[in-house]
């Protein structure tokens, strides 16, 4: 839109079949969200209109609501489910407080997409190779990218607590600041798109796919949530004498008992169970431990004013506006029915069946598809849109014939 009409108030509309759009860019029948495929209103939040500061050109982002043009907010929006979910605990007299984990990979342009991701060649003339995890230099090769992106992150307010390379070649990890679930989901959701744009100005390719390389740890993004009380920010999840508190303990329970419903929602596509094949660093687990790494609910090291849950199942390729919302759904579910979690693990473990999860995104959408709980939560609209959109993005995988097959079954008898 032209900033002339924008700041003219002129409003935005677009089909509501926008937002069940699959990957490959088709959409599933109308059925699913409405047959007529009427409009909705993109309102802008006032809070999150940004300059684009990697932009030659004067340009402007603006993230937006949808909503329906009767005014509420459309089931089919993962922002809005978000806000949703926000206000179910705001009439508790409760705030959610989350912070993402994000991590990608940085990679050379890759033309061919038949052939593997490479590392970029660095200031140093060589390509990167796997011996950086957590090195103070390991992004010298790529120091102009990095300024620009923390130059990029100051001018559009997003404010970073820690930066480091990760596991994986080429790979990095950020850690935003806690804050309100809505404001990291824009942040998170802000500092993806910023990577990728400032990335293509260097000559770089930024990946977020939750597996994008063989024998590689893959991408997360995990999430920390507490919960304060509204008026005194309290964390709830400790007691006056710095103990666990029961709602802390039935927070836990409810992702316990939501995780294997929700995990297509918190690993959305084929890729991302890649990902989840490697237990250690991505656990495919409803298991809850204190400072666990193998255990798919994590209770950081941390003083009882900080005490938190984080969900380490949500890889990078997720929506970070419905995995908050899921994560956080699933917690207050717990709440509300004063759910008790299983036993916490320590130390090497093996996986209760009640315990795991869905391995692939056809027994993931399966399971979703059987939930009852989802559709309670988000709405029968909305989760048999998902299901739709996410079984056409499936059937186009399973049209391809990969390589690994053509070369290790092509010469079997």
């Amino acid at each position: 839109m032209t900033a002339e009409g924008f700041l003219e108030g002129r409003r935005l509309q677009m089909a509501r079949g926008v937002l069940l759009q699959c990957i490959m860019g088709g959409y599933p029948p109308a059925r699913f969200y409405g047959s007529d495929d009427g409009d909705l209103a993109l309102n802008a939040d006032p809070q999150q209109i940004h300059r684009l500061p990697w932009s030659s050109q004067p340009r402007a982002l603006a993230i937006c609501d949808a909503d329906e043009l009767s005014g509420e907010s459309s089931r089919l929006s993962t922002r809005g489910q978000l806000k949703e979910v926000i206000a179910r605990y705001t009439a508790r007299g409760l705030a959610p407080v989350v912070a993402t984990e994000l991590e990608f990979f940085i990679f050379a342009p890759n033309t061919d997409p038949t052939q593997p991701f490479q590392p970029p060649i660095g200031l140093d003339g060589r390509r990167e190779d796997g011996h950086s995890a957590f090195s103070v230099s390991s992004n010298n090769g790529l120091r102009p990218f990095f300024s620009e992106v923390y130059a990029c992150m100051a001018a559009l307010g997003l404010p970073r607590d820690t930066f480091m390379h990760e596991m994986g070649v080429s790979q990095f990890e950020i850690n935003l600041l806690h804050g309100d679930p809505l404001l990291l989901a824009d942040q998170t959701f802000l500092f993806k798109h910023l990577l990728k744009e400032v990335a293509l100005k260097h000559g770089l390719t930024v990946v977020c796919m939750a597996k994008p390389l063989a024998h590689t740890p893959g991408s997360s993004m995990h999430i920390h949530q507490s919960l304060v009380e509204s008026a005194s920010r309290r964390n709830v999840f400790s007691d006056e004498a710095g103990e666990p508190t029961a709602m802390f303990r039935h927070f836990i329970g409810g992702l316990q008992a939501g995780l294997a419903d929700f995990t297509a929602l918190f690993a959305p596509n084929v890729n991302s169970y890649q990902r989840l094949c490697h237990p250690y660093a991505s656990p495919n687990n409803a298991c809850w431990s204190h400072d666990n790494r193998a255990a798919g609910l994590r209770i950081p090291a941390s003083s009882p004013v900080a005490r938190r849950v984080e969900n380490r199942l949500p890889g990078a390729d997720a929506n970070p506006y419905l995995a908050i919302a899921a994560s956080l759904a699933a917690g207050l579910h717990g709440i509300e029915n004063e759910l008790e979690p299983t036993p916490a693990i320590q130390g090497e473990f093996a996986v209760p069946d009640s315990l795991s999860l869905p391995c692939t995104l056809h027994a993931a959408l399966e399971r979703l598809k059987r939930s009852q709980l989802a559709k309670e939560l988000f709405g029968n609209e909305f989760v048999e849109g998902y299901l739709a959109s996410k079984t056409m993005e499936l059937t186009s995988f399973f049209d391809e014939i990969t390589p690994w097959e053509r070369r290790v079954l092509a010469a079997q008898a």
